[in-house]
C-alpha cells in the first residue's frame, strides 16, 4: 500500500498539501493533526482516493508510539511525507511566555524529528520528505528568536538527512515560504501593523507553495522558497554576514 502522511493538515498549506497530493498514484493519504472535526471535513470535501483521519497531538509521546504501533501493523510504503505541523510566536524573548515558546520548539523540532524517525523505514527508491521550513530560517530574527531558530534547525536537519538518504535515492526537501493567508499570524500573536517589516514583505500562495514544493521534491531538490523576492533573501543570507542581515530582516 503506498501512502502520503501529511501533519498539520487541517489548515493553511497542510489543506493544499492534500489537495494537491491527489494527483498521486496513492492508496491512502494519511492526515494527522488534533482538530478531528476539521480533518474529516477536509477529507471528505477534497479527497479523490483514499484517507486515513488520525487526530493526534503529535507532541505527546503516546501520539508517536501509536502512530509507530499503525505503522507496524499495516507496513504500508510511505512515497510522500509531509512534516507540516509547526506555528509560531512573536515578540521578545523575555516577553513572550516561556511555556508556550517551549510547545513551539517541542512541535517544530522535537516532533518532526521523532516522526521522520519512525517513519523512515517504510520508504523506498523515489519516497519524498517535504518539511515546512520558513524565510525565517534564512537569518536570525529579533522579535523571532525562538521560530528563526527552530526553523533553522529543520533547514539543517533537512539537508543534512538528504545527505544520509542519497544511496536510498530518498529525497528531502526543506520549503521555505514567506507570509501566507494562513492562520499563522494570528496563532503566533502578529496583529496587522505589529510589525512594519512583516506587514510590507509579498504574500506567498499557499496552493502554488504547495504545488511548487511537490514538484520540487519530485526533482530532488533540496530546498524551495517561493518568488523571486525570496530567492533572492537566500541567496543574499548566504553571502552577505548576519550581523548585517539581522538590522534588515527584523520583523
Amino acid at each position: 500500500m503506498n501512502i502520503a502522511i501529511i501533519t498539520g493538515a487541517s489548515s493553511g498549506i497542510g489543506v493544499e498539501f492534500f489537495k494537491e497530493i491527489q494527483n498521486e498514484p496513492l492508496d491512502e493519504v494519511w492526515v494527522i493533526a488534533r482538530r478531528e472535526k476539521s480533518l474529516t471535513e477536509i477529507c471528505q470535501k477534497y479527497a479523490k482516493i483514499g484517507y486515513r483521519v488520525l487526530p493526534m497531538d503529535i507532541t505527546n509521546k503516546e501520539s508517536i508510539e501509536k502512530l509507530s504501533k499503525l505503522l507496524e501493523a499495516e507496513e504500508p510504503c510511505i512515497k510522500f511525507l509531509f512534516n507540516n505541523a509547526g506555528f509560531g510566536v512573536f515578540g521578545a524573548v523575555n516577553t513572550v511566555d516561556y511555556v508556550r515558546q517551549s510547545q513551539m520548539i517541542d512541535l517544530n523540532v522535537k516532533s518532526l524529528t521523532e516522526i521522520t524517525s519512525i517513519t523512515l523505514k517504510y520508504m523506498d527508491r523515489g519516497s519524498c520528505i517535504i518539511n515546512t521550513s520558513s524565510i525565517a530560517s534564512f537569518v536570525p530574527n529579533a522579535r523571532m528568536a525562538s521560530y528563526s531558530a527552530s526553523k533553522s534547525y529543520v533547514q539543517s536537519f533537512s539537508i543534512a538527512l538528504r545527505h544520509e538518504l542519497k544511496k536510498r535515492k530518498i529525497n528531502v526537501t526543506a520549503v521555505c515560504p514567506g507570509p501566507m493567508a494562513t492562520d499563522f499570524f494570528n496563532i503566533a500573536g502578529v496583529q496587522k501593523g505589529a510589525s512594519k517589516k512583516i506587514d510590507s514583505l509579498p504574500m506567498c500562495d499557499p496552493h502554488k507553495t504547495a504545488k511548487g514544493a511537490i514538484k520540487s521534491a519530485k526533482r530532488g531538490r533540496a530546498v524551495y522558497t517561493p518568488r523571486l523576492f525570496y530567492k533572492g533573501c537566500r541567496l543574499l543570507a548566504k553571502v552577505a554576514p548576519h550581523r548585517i542581515l539581522m538590522n534588515l530582516a527584523k520583523a
